[in-house]
């Protein structure tokens, strides 16, 4: 995946209303400001592995496949070049849902693909290198490889992306899935596409929930109660199995599909100005491939606002006026992120100044009645004001009269 400096864009956006006793109101403060521009990240993968002849298995074994407990294969299972096939007698044995293929012309050529398939795999160039535990982790689509994998006990991993992402674990040694494990998908991703390249054996621990196709150049062992959706191909030694369920997708894309994905970038515009008390909502916007998510990776969004990471909407009923300064990010696990930030200047709740219901100015408890209306604290000064200026104007008038009496 090609490098590239983290996106960084700043706006700002804020109103001040002044209201006076007049109901004048001021929108003030509107300046935007962009920061350089971005540089995107694009990865394509091609397809899925083809393993050909093998998808229809969803057990195959190169010396021998062995099961204990009522285990249910939805798919085939096969055989070769070794013989033995155990423990698939019916129930309570062992059944499945395909055909039993014992080293016959069609387990050899499955394979002979799965052999194609390791190979293919192998070399693949790793979008991530170095990975060994792999719980807690949420991976986007691409190539991870490490030494020995593994998935400790009651660890969870996620697999985030669409119906055509793509995912190539390689394992130079070991893959060992821990027992109550569970593999999740999101977005519409699917068994289809994730594949665990395996350079020597492979573990499924009791009661794991595993998701994907094996390619195991040794053993691979299923152990108590785990269920697979996917397939457990062995090249050259036994699959074994203890009460499980493997299940073989199906209606997979063609191999060979390209799957491209990218690095978020912020496309949403300048947002409206929020106004203390009354409902506000802005959606931030991004590109990318899978969908980006979104955090306050810096400052605070003004007070009754907050921000759902899933659909970039910011909402809620502003408290109080002020300024706040936040960083939004968008992230999808393809580098670099993005980030905006915004300054929000929160106006005041704008006061309507009616004649009904306001006592007359100069009226006895009218300067008080204003004061405890819980209106705007500048209407109380302007009305003082207000009779202040209207007792001097009547001050002079009383003069004037006095004069003319004189004369």
């Amino acid at each position: 995946m090609a490098d590239s400096t983290s996106t960084s864009s700043s706006r700002s956006f804020g109103a001040r209303i002044g209201v006076g006793a007049t109901a004048a109101a001021l929108l003030a403060l509107l300046a935007l400001c962009f920061g350089p521009a971005a540089a995107h990240a694009d990865t394509t993968l091609d397809g899925p592995v083809d393993i050909g002849t093998a998808a229809p298995f969803g057990v195959l074994g190169a010396s021998e496949v062995t099961n204990t407990g009522p285990t249910v294969v939805d798919g085939d299972v096969g055989v070769s070049p070794g013989s033995s096939i155990t423990g698939f007698g019916g129930a309570p044995d062992g059944t499945f849902t395909g055909t039993l293929h014992q080293t016959d012309a069609v387990a050899a050529q499955a394979q002979s693909d799965v052999t194609t398939a390791f190979n293919t795999a192998s070399s693949l160039t790793p979008t991530t290198s170095g990975i060994g535990e792999l719980n807690g982790l949420s991976l986007t689509p691409g190539v991870y490889s490490g030494g020995a994998l593994s998935l400790a006990d009651n660890g969870a991993l996620t697999l985030a992306g669409s119906a055509s992402s793509v995912w190539v674990f390689q394992a130079a040694s070991t893959l060992t899935i821990g027992s109550a494990t569970h593999i999740t998908m999101t977005g519409g991703a699917t068994a289809c596409n994730v594949f665990w390249r395996v350079g020597s054996s492979a573990t499924l621990g009791t009661a794991a929930q595993f998701i994907g196709t094996v390619l195991a150049d040794q053993s691979i062992t299923a152990t108590t109660g785990a269920t697979i959706v996917g397939r457990l191909l062995a090249s050259n030694a036994a699959v074994t199995l203890d009460t499980n369920t493997v299940t073989a997708p199906t209606g997979c894309p063609p191999p060979g599909t390209p799957v491209t994905t990218s690095s978020p970038s912020i496309t949403s515009g300048t947002p409206t100005a929020p106004v203390a008390g009354t409902p506000y909502a802005f959606t931030v916007t991004a590109s990318g491939t899978p969908s980006p998510t979104f955090t306050v990776s810096a400052g605070a969004l003004p007070v009754g606002l907050t921000l759902n990471g899933t659909t970039g909407v910011i909402s809620g009923t502003p408290t109080t006026p002020g300024s706040s300064t936040v960083t939004i990010t968008a992230s999808n696990g393809q580098g670099p992120d993005a980030s905006a930030t915004y300054t929000f200047v929160t106006a005041p709740a704008a006061v309507l100044v009616g004649t009904e219901g306001v006592p007359a100015i100069g009226s006895e408890g009218a300067t008080a009645s204003l004061a405890d209306s819980g209106s705007d604290p500048v209407l109380p000064f302007v009305a003082a004001l207000a009779l202040v200026v209207l007792g001097l104007a009547v001050s002079r008038l009383g003069v004037s009269r006095s004069a003319r009496g004189r004369l």
